[in-house]
């Protein structure tokens, strides 16, 4: 059974590909084109290739998407997609419709090894990388899903790798996967509106900015080397300083700036003074600050510090003069939120 799935080809590996099979360059851009065109399941379909080459391409190769299995809608309109991999695995993608743009949060990896505390996908342990067709394959299925289900919802606009996994750990599948998204002959998103996350991969980030234009986003949860240790372990491979210098060597434009991601802990990392440590250790960095109160779950025992501890710790960031945004959360009800994703069998 022929197990060779141009999903996981960039046009230039794509049109190596062919033309190692004999045929000449511009067939790739054809068929390249075709396989990101909506509902498009077989060579059968490209109707301007010959039928003999149909059926040789048929034969010879194949091109798989990941399957939705199921489909969970939130009240606040957030819908949690899980996927059955070619494994008989699962993982999970989550849309965030609002009036005129869509962000789907995609998932990298089954599973994470990163082991954060506040996590549920960490408590699932690595089981492995995710294809570049497994990544990009959740934006086509979710947005032919759109185009099926609920043409209300405004097509894709964003998306974040903020699902399950770390990016920076699939590293060569992730540069693949943004080679094929970016692609105008693709999915043609522009690097400015898709978001790579990391926990802090430092022997990865200046790569990443320097062989893509894609937006960066830091989960750092404490500047303090004790607390975000205890929260992610990665913090003792590389700690506060590192990953703050990486930051600053980041390749960016003017007018750019790193997201820094902050889950509120109660008790752990919402004090004033944890606040006023933040705006110091990231004075010099071009950057925002997204504040996200802890999503509670029964399997994990943090807290979500109370309102009136949220706006003092935001208002701390802001009398420092960083821009500073409360992130509502959504899609809680659905175990959708940040760190709720399990990839679950079923929804």
């Amino acid at each position: 059974m022929n197990t060779l799935d141009i999903t996981n080809f960039s046009l230039p590996q794509l049109t190596e590909l062919l033309v190692s099979l004999g045929l000449p360059k511009y067939r790739a851009i054809q068929i390249f084109a075709w396989l990101y065109r909506p509902h498009i399941s077989s060579f059968s379909q490209m109707t301007d290739l010959p039928k003999e080459l149909r059926n040789t391409l048929a034969d010879e190769i194949v091109f798989e998407w990941p399957q939705i299995a199921a489909v969970e809608r939130s009240k606040d309109g957030t819908a949690k997609y899980g996927f059955k991999l070619k494994d008989d695995r699962f993982i999970e993608a989550v849309l965030i419709p609002e009036e005129t743009r869509s962000t789907l949060c995609v998932s990298s990896q089954v599973g994470c090894a990163m082991g954060c505390e506040f996590c549920l996908t960490g408590s699932l342990g690595f089981k492995r990388n995710l294809t570049p067709g497994e990544i990009v394959g959740q934006v086509v299925k979710v947005r032919d899903w759109i185009l099926d289900m609920d043409e209300s919802i405004p097509g894709l606009n964003n998306l974040v790798f903020m699902g399950m996994g770390e990016p920076l750990a699939n590293f060569d599948n992730l540069l693949v996967a943004l080679d094929i998204l970016t692609e105008q002959r693709g999915l043609d998103f522009s690097e400015r509106r898709i978001t790579v996350s990391t926990c802090g991969l430092v022997h990865k980030i200046i790569e990443l900015g320097e062989k893509t234009k894609v937006n960066l986003a830091v989960s750092l949860h404490s500047v303090n080397d004790a607390v975000r240790s205890q929260l992610m372990p990665i913090n003792r491979t590389y700690p506060v300083a590192k990953l703050l210098e990486a930051c600053r060597k980041f390749p960016m434009p003017k007018r750019k700036r790193i997201m820094f991601e902050y889950v509120l802990i109660k008790d752990i990392n919402d004090s004033v003074a944890d606040a006023e440590m933040l705006a110091e250790k990231l004075k010099g960095i071009p950057c925002k600050i997204n504040l996200l109160p802890f999503n509670e779950s029964k399997e994990v025992v943090f807290r979500k510090p109370s309102d009136e501890q949220i706006e003092l710790f935001q208002k701390t960031l802001w009398n420092a003069g960083y821009t500073v945004l409360v992130r509502s959360s959504r899609g809680a009800d659905i175990s959708a939120a940040c760190g709720q994703l399990a990839g679950k069998k079923s929804l």
